[in-house]
């Protein structure tokens, strides 16, 4: 076993780890968190009769990292260590593989569902873990899947439960909670201390050690004067006054400024009254202006054809799909204003000129002749994918030796990296293939890329914990760290507020560790009994809201066009995930589309095909066929695409959490039974 030492700042943050007690290690990025964490495990292996070790990571990329970096090298030689992650077989027998293995690291999901699994090889007790190490643990609260997992920790203490595992959680940035006084301040990281049932420990006697080994990098703001003329945001805008004169608003409805977030909640909120109202002219039109007002959003960060492809692609299945005046009259507006929205989109002089600024902030770093390594950080998967092919088509760019890829989270839809993309985009980038990821937040936490040395935030307003996440990767000596942003824009000041909240996060962590033991303790366990409380309490509240109404007393329709298509008691829910429709009728409203192609396997299910409304010409996505143990097709339905008629009046939700009645779990032998009668003679 490769013999390791830490540094003298990393072994006064695991002192008291070392003696068993539960503890929050606050270091920056780049501080060594998991190889102090890793020096835990390994003492702790050695002195602990029965050891068993859990590693809990918030990113999937970060269960291999974590495994291969870390964990494997300094123990695997002695010790039976095994990475787990949602494409991974090992989850299935997740029970079994903790009861052979000394070492598990794996997503927190995956524990959790293992917690709540009924089925003895799938299952896990909190019992059965003596260690319990929770990486960027700041994400401890709220309704966090870490949150959940420690929940029944908390519990269990409170009852007087034993055994417990030791918990070490590791961070960089518990941040404020959003919140702008020291008091409050103190308040939300005694909270994340009472979730984690911990107290937190940072490096105090040997801080001048740590500020050498982890030097932070340099600040500029690159400021961009304001777009002087921009007849493309313009022209969007007069299209977006004519569907107000052609909506006709409600007296009591007032937008807010055209091409801002602000606008945007307040046209979903429309759409939702539209939906309610059965007013479909209020809620596609609704619905249209969310996309120009996108369109604004993206023309504001990004390029203005990328503004104008997001219209192009909204509208492309549209003219196919109009049902009645309204969508006449959208489709035509776009159609009649397409030729010269394009004009504008790609008459350079007009271009926006944060795409110039953040051209000249990169070819600051990179060159020929220069070894440079960076991430630029942008909001959405969406954007990633238009920089990306900015990067490519740019001539400067492409001259100076970059060569870009992108990292997006984890997932199923058509914008995600699978895990071993994002596993082979790293590997890629720290070998010197790539030499700039554009990367969402997923990259913010965690990526172990000690040698790049330009980090770019680019259109970003995040909290304090983000901001200092992405510093924190630039880790090369003298290495540089951009905020592109427009002059007195939005970004500017929340970056500035940031700096503030970190330096608050700092007191207040400062306030907590100077507590006295009895005092510290005595508050914890105040927090911990009245979020035990909430909790319970909010439970009564989702199984009232759950019971609100009878399922047969509910009706969905389709979202679009507001034909109903089932009662909420065909619903059923198929192993705690899918919720499908059962009715054999149901198939009669819908057709189907193109077959999904999700790029990882699933133990007991396959996709089908997309399903879609079939009344007139509505053409309204709702989901998917899904493939159920190989021989049952269930119409796997998206509650986001219906509204749902109650006693009450009509609604919507987003998720099917908030739906208010109870949907009964799917019986495969019952379906077989009333479906397949001939199999049972």
């Amino acid at each position: 076993m490769a013999e390791f030492q830490l540094f003298a700042y990393q072994e006064e943050v695991v002192e008291r780890a070392l003696k068993g007690e539960n503890i929050i290690i606050w270091l920056p990025t780049g501080g060594g968190k998991t190889r102090a964490a890793v020096y835990v495990a390994k003492k702790h292996l050695e002195t602990t009769k029965n050891a068993k070790v859990v590693v809990l990571v918030n990113k999937v990329h970060l269960v291999d990292q974590h495994y291969s970096r870390e964990f494997q090298p300094h123990l695997g030689n002695k010790y039976s260590v095994m990475p787990v992650s949602g494409e991974s077989e090992e989850k299935d027998f997740f029970g079994i593989m903790m009861q052979e293995k000394d070492v598990v690291i794996c997503t927190a999901q995956i524990l959790y569902n293992a917690l709540i699994h009924a089925e003895e090889a799938k299952h896990v007790e909190l019992s059965d873990i003596t260690l319990l190490i929770i990486d960027e643990c700041h994400h401890t609260q709220k309704e966090s899947v870490y949150n959940k997992v420690m929940r029944r920790y908390v519990e269990k203490k409170l009852k007087g439960e034993r055994p417990l595992p030791q918990i070490l959680g590791l961070t960089a940035s518990p941040g404020t909670g959003g919140e702008k006084i020291l008091d409050k301040a103190v308040e939300h990281v005694l909270q994340i201390c009472a979730n984690l049932d911990s107290a937190i420990v940072s490096a105090k006697n040997f801080a001048p050690e740590l500020e050498q080994k982890v030097p932070r990098p340099i600040k500029t703001f690159d400021i961009v004067e304001k777009r002087i003329l921009d007849p493309f945001g313009e022209h969007v805008k007069s299209m977006m006054e004519m569907i107000h004169g052609f909506m006709n608003l409600p007296p009591d409805v007032r937008l807010r400024e055209c091409g801002t977030q602000e606008y945007e909640a307040d046209v979903v909120i429309l759409e939702q009254r539209g939906v309610r109202e059965s007013n479909r002219m209020l809620a596609q039109c609704a619905i249209h202006l969310r996309q120009y007002n996108d369109a604004l959003l993206i023309n504001d960060t990004l390029r203005m054809m990328d503004a104008y492809r997001s219209l192009e692609d909204f509208y492309t299945t549209k003219s196919s799909a109009a049902i009645d005046g309204t969508d006449f009259f959208l489709v035509g507006l776009f159609e009649e204003n397409q030729v010269e929205l394009r004009k504008l989109a790609m008459d350079a002089r007009f271009e926006n000129p944060k795409m110039a600024k953040l051209e000249s902030t990169l070819l600051k770093q990179f060159g020929p002749d220069i070894q440079s390594r960076g991430i630029l950080f942008s909001k959405t998967r969406k954007s990633t994918h238009c920089l990306n092919d900015w990067v490519l088509k740019n001539r400067a760019l492409q001259e100076a030796g970059i060569k870009a890829a992108i990292l997006t989270g984890a997932g199923s839809g058509i914008t995600y990296m699978t895990q071993n993309e994002q596993v082979d985009t790293i590997r890629n980038f720290r070998k010197g293939s790539l030499n700039l990821l554009i990367s969402t937040s997923v990259a913010e936490e965690g990526l172990d890329i000690p040698e790049c040395n330009l980090v770019v935030r680019y259109g970003l307003l995040t909290n304090e914990i983000a901001q200092q996440q992405a510093s924190g990767r630039a880790r090369a000596r003298d290495s540089q760290y951009s905020v592109v942003a427009q002059e007195g824009g939005k970004e500017v000041r929340r970056e500035r507020i940031n700096e503030y909240l970190e330096e608050l996060t700092g007191k207040a962590i400062d306030v907590v560790q100077k507590m006295g033991p009895q005092e510290f303790r005595t508050k914890i366990g105040e927090l911990q009994t009245e979020a035990a409380l909430r909790s319970k309490f909010a439970e009564r509240c989702k199984t009232e809201k759950r019971s609100r109404y009878s399922a047969s007393r509910v009706q969905l329709l389709c979202r679009n066009c507001f034909a109903p298509v089932a009662s909420g008691n065909d619903m059923k829910l198929v192993d705690n995930a899918h919720y499908v429709n059962v009715n054999s009728e149901f198939k009669n409203h819908y057709k189907l589309g193109a077959q999904v192609v999700l790029k990882r396997n699933f133990e007991d299910w396959e996709p089908g095909h997309r399903i879609i409304c079939n009344n007139g010409n509505c053409n309204m996505d709702w989901g998917y066929e899904i493939k159920y143990k190989k021989s049952a097709l269930l119409p796997n339905i998206a509650i986001k695409n219906f509204a749902l008629e109650t006693p009450d009046g009509r609604m919507t939700v987003k998720q099917w959490k908030d739906i208010p009645f109870t949907v009964d779990d799917f019986s495969f032998t019952e379906y077989c039974e009333e479906n397949f009668p001939d199999l049972f003679d």
